[in-house]
C-alpha cells in the first residue's frame, strides 16, 4: 500500500508541482482583476508548462548526450525539450516584457489597470 503512495505520488513529485503551479497561475489569469497580477499567472502557468515538459526529458540513469569513445554504449537524456524550453523563455520573457508595457500604455491613457474599472472607463468614453 505504502509502495503505491510512493510509485504514484512521491516518485513522479515534479509532474505534481507542475500541476500545482498550472492551477495557481489559471486561477491567477481567471480570478484576478489586476492587469499586472494577470501577467504574474501567466508567468507561473508558463513556468509550469516549462518543468512539465523538462520532465519528460528525463531518463533514469541518463548521461548528458556527450561523445563516448567507440565501443561503449550509454544511455543518454534527450536534449531536444532543452533546447525547446530555451526558446520558450526566450519567448516568454518577451511576451512579458510587451504585456508590461501594454499595461504601462494601458495606465498612462486610462489612470488604471484593473480589468473592471478599465471597461468602465472606456464605456464611458
Amino acid at each position: 500500500m505504502i509502495e503505491a503512495f510512493y510509485e504514484l505520488f512521491l516518485s513522479r513529485y515534479n509532474y505534481w508541482m507542475a500541476i500545482i503551479l498550472m492551477l495557481i497561475g489559471l486561477y491567477a489569469l481567471i480570478a484576478k482583476q489586476n492587469l499586472v497580477k494577470k501577467l504574474i499567472g501567466l508567468n507561473i502557468f508558463q513556468t509550469a508548462i516549462f518543468l512539465f515538459y523538462i520532465s519528460f526529458a528525463e531518463v533514469q540513469g541518463g548521461t548528458a548526450p556527450i561523445y563516448l569513445p567507440e565501443g561503449v554504449d550509454a544511455l543518454y537524456v534527450n536534449p531536444l525539450p532543452h533546447v525547446l524550453i530555451l526558446t520558450a523563455i526566450v519567448v516568454g520573457v518577451s511576451v512579458t516584457a510587451v504585456g508590461l508595457s501594454l499595461i504601462v500604455r494601458i495606465y498612462e491613457e486610462y489612470g488604471v489597470i484593473d480589468e473592471d474599472d478599465l471597461m468602465q472607463v472606456v464605456r464611458g468614453r
